[in-house]
């Protein structure tokens, strides 16, 4: 009997190990199949009247990227490395390579679906946009200040995206086969992608979003959290609400507020080595912002948009940097765009520099 069952379970685990190792062979095969490379590359010229500037602008590569992603079982993942201006350092011009997302995403219920890794934060629209699909040469202002581009708080560039966990999805289906309701709630460090946590506190961040027409959304999101550096920890609490249209026609607008202060608002105290709030900058916690924006079909290929930009760092009208823009986007085809960007800049009196100025910007996006 012993030698029976000696037999028995080698047998047992010769199977075990026979169907594992097809198991592995068929999900690597599965992934070979699956995945799908490319990349793209933003070329830029520009140039402005501005006065007291080093330059007028000039030629450069905005970012380039490589990625890799797909699907394998009911997991969705992803890998993107940018080329772009050094993050951590004053010194923009320098370009390096970095991660900015990397993730995986179990897809198996469209109403619960829970992504790992590092990726976009839920907030704001346009903030998960593609390069390609803004139909500007960059983000609004209160988008890169208020989701983690150029954040006001003096968190290093990261894309509008962070480290974390995310429970998203869809329901409520109607007639015409969209769903009524979309959602998202994310936690994470709060420090930015390629960082490590550096506090006791989490962020959490999520949207809300009515879609009662196809391609109609109007949302409400919210964000609490925290960022800290130099021993230095502010507050991030913002709220932003937002409506949009995305077809042959665009319509989007955006609010966002927030409340915290900024990493340079601090000063160490020679004495103590620690670091206080300036007193210049007390009271000045809140900061806010909006844009609208218009595109419209022009022929086959071509879209020209419009836009009016507002960011307000102190929440006031001296603080304000108003844009107006005029974009005319042309596709070759759908991988070779060619963008031309007008804009008229007006500045309140708080800020520094010239409070009016012009640019042009060119922009030439490959995608392969």
């Amino acid at each position: 009997m012993k030698i029976q069952r000696i037999l028995l379970l080698a047998l047992l685990a010769g199977m075990a190990s026979t169907a594992s190792a097809q198991f592995q062979k068929s999900i690597l095969k599965e992934f070979q199949q699956n995945s799908k490379f490319g990349g793209y590359i933003i070329g830029k010229y520009d140039y402005n009247d501005k006065e007291g500037t080093q330059t007028n602008g000039g030629f450069d590569l905005r970012l380039g990227r490589v990625y890799v992603d797909g699907k394998v079982q009911d997991f969705n993942y992803k890998l993107q490395v940018e080329v772009s201006g050094t993050p951590n350092t004053a010194n923009t011009t320098e370009k390096i390579a970095r991660i900015v997302d990397a993730y995986a995403e179990w897809e198996k219920y469209p109403f619960a679906k829970i992504k790992f890794g590092q990726f976009k934060r839920a907030f704001t629209f346009e903030n998960p946009y593609n390069p390609f699909d803004v139909g500007f040469n960059n983000y609004a202002q209160v988008v890169s200040k208020l989701s983690g581009m150029a954040d006001r708080n003096g968190e290093h560039s990261s894309g509008g995206r962070d480290l974390g966990i995310q429970l998203q999805g869809d329901f409520a289906k109607m007639s015409d086969g969209h769903n009524l309701i979309h959602y998202q709630v994310m936690v994470a460090n709060g420090q930015g992608i390629n960082h490590s946590d550096v506090n006791k506190t989490k962020d959490v961040i999520g949207t809300i979003q009515i879609i009662p027409i196809k391609n109609l959304y109007i949302a409400a999101f919210g964000w609490s959290g925290n960022y800290t550096k130099n021993t230095v920890t502010v507050d991030r609490n913002r709220m932003a609400f937002g409506i949009k249209y995305e077809s042959d026609w665009t319509f989007r607008g955006e609010y966002a507020t927030s409340k915290g202060y900024k990493i340079s608002d601090y000063e160490q105290n020679k004495e103590t080595n620690v670091y206080e709030l300036k007193n210049s900058i007390k009271g000045k916690d809140k900061a806010d912002g909006w844009y609208l924006t218009v595109g419209a079909p022009v022929a086959k290929g071509f879209k020209i948009y419009g836009k009016w930009d507002v960011y307000r760092d102190y929440k006031s009208n001296e603080s304000a940097t108003n844009q107006y823009a005029l974009a005319a986007n042309y596709y070759f085809n759908k991988n070779l765009k060619v963008q031309g960007t007008f804009y008229h800049t007006h500045t309140g009196k708080e800020v520094a520099g010239d409070h009016d100025f012009n640019t042009v910007d060119i922009q030439l996006y490959w995608r392969f």
